[in-house]
């Protein structure tokens, strides 16, 4: 698991080695930031070592933007990860198909300083937060799934109140509830088998 002091982790793609420079040096200070000029070795790059977000131009030769983060969004370990476009394009229909591509969020060059840096904490936020739900739920699912084994019909023995099991088998109540739950026990008397076993000391 990552320290929460650890820095993310960005991978810049831009065919401009100029742009690739600029970007480095704006989100250096609070990222760990890798850069490449191509589309294919992007894919590689996220392939060998996931980022946290990545920040993809679009008009670059061989494989555009758009190509990198379609394939980016086929792969069940990959479609996760946040893509923001970097790119000159500003139609709305260039931002229109970026978003259809599965990308979170569009910034036109020149690229401002301040907008960058607040647009990548804003989504590495909500990754996080989308992290934290995703792991809550699994939790709650293990913690229901539990509930379910000692839910419905408990076939129980009305004199010794022993329980039979799904293989035909009869338990202890205490044996049965604690190989389907995580519930411990301690022995005492209640109230009534207490003065019984007093009465029995006596005689």
């Amino acid at each position: 698991m990552r320290a929460r002091w650890q820095k993310k982790n960005l991978l810049v793609v831009d065919d401009t080695i100029d742009n690739l420079i600029v970007l480095y040096k704006v989100l250096r200070g609070e990222y760990d930031v890798i850069g490449t000029s191509n589309g294919k070795e992007a894919l590689r790059l996220v392939e060998a070592t996931p980022p946290d977000l990545i920040l993809l131009d679009i008009m670059m030769p061989e494989m555009d933007g758009y190509e990198v983060c379609r394939l980016l969004k086929l792969d069940p370990r990959l479609r996760d990860i946040p893509v923001i476009f970097i790119s000159a394009l500003n139609e709305e229909v260039d931002e229109t198909r970026g978003f259809e591509m599965g990308a979170v969020d569009f910034i036109t060059k020149p690229v401002k300083p301040a907008i960058l840096c607040r647009r990548v904490a804003v989504h590495l936020e909500l990754r996080s937060q989308k992290e934290e739900l995703r792991r809550q739920n699994q939790e709650l699912q293990e913690v229901l799934s539990q509930v379910k084994e000692l839910s419905g019909l408990l076939p129980i023995c009305m004199t010794c109140k022993k329980i039979r099991d799904d293989q035909g088998y009869w338990n202890q109540l205490e044996t049965y509830i604690s190989e389907h739950s995580d519930v411990l026990f301690s022995h005492s008397y209640c109230p009534d088998c207490a003065g019984i076993a007093m009465e029995e000391f006596l005689k």
